[in-house]
């Protein structure tokens, strides 16, 4: 009995100028064949990839703070801690994710809690350092509800730490901004410090 031939694989036709197109070149530069079985729409899907974690750079924060900051009296600290983030080290492209913990000492109104997380994930998804992250989130805070004070504290772990280069898996990194009374009152500073430390609901 005559065996049945694999049907052919046909290598899509790409515009050079889209992501995809460029890809297809480093698959080539990495000495691939991007017409392969397993390759054959990787460049498609890495562009959708990309597009998802850059996506950042369309947001518009104030759409999406809109409607979420309410006039009311409270002047204690509000804090939303063990915010997850994933983000791409824009040195090398490869992913560094974590942790943030945001504070802000409110005094004349408050933020929508659910929209802290937003704005983290604005800013998290472009290319990033952990630094410029920490602080574009300060600001924003600052920025959208005029508090007494902000205070934002990042840990992160860097896969161009962790895969390539010193190659340590277990290192990880702490950046922090204090804006207004975070960082002229050492009160202020130390109280946020000691409930971040807190330990987390179960």
């Amino acid at each position: 009995m005559k065996r049945k031939a694999a049907p052919e694989i046909v290598q899509p036709e790409r515009d050079k100028d889209t992501i995809a197109g460029k890809l297809e070149d480093v698959l080539r530069g990495l000495g691939e064949n991007p017409g392969r079985d397993g390759l054959l729409r990787t460049p498609e899907r890495a562009e959708k990839a990309l597009q998802f974690l850059t996506s950042g750079y369309a947001v518009d924060l104030s759409r999406t703070v809109n409607g979420a900051l309410f006039d009311v009296k409270h002047d204690e600290m509000v804090i939303v801690k063990d915010v997850e983030f994933y983000s791409l080290c824009e040195h090398h492209m490869l992913p560094f994710f974590g942790k943030m913990h945001v504070a802000y000492l409110p005094k004349d109104r408050v933020i929508g809690l659910s929209k802290i997380p937003r704005i983290i994930d604005a800013f998290a998804r472009r290319l990033q350092v952990q630094e410029r992250l920490t602080q574009q989130v300060a600001e924003a805070i600052q920025e959208f509800t005029g508090p007494r004070g902000v205070g934002v504290i990042c840990e992160a772990r860097h896969f161009c730490m962790m895969m390539r280069g010193v190659e340590k898996q277990e290192s990880s990194t702490i950046t922090s901004a204090m804006l207004g009374a975070f960082r002229t009152q050492r009160e202020t500073r130390e109280e946020f410090l000691s409930l971040v430390q807190h330990r987390s609901l179960k």
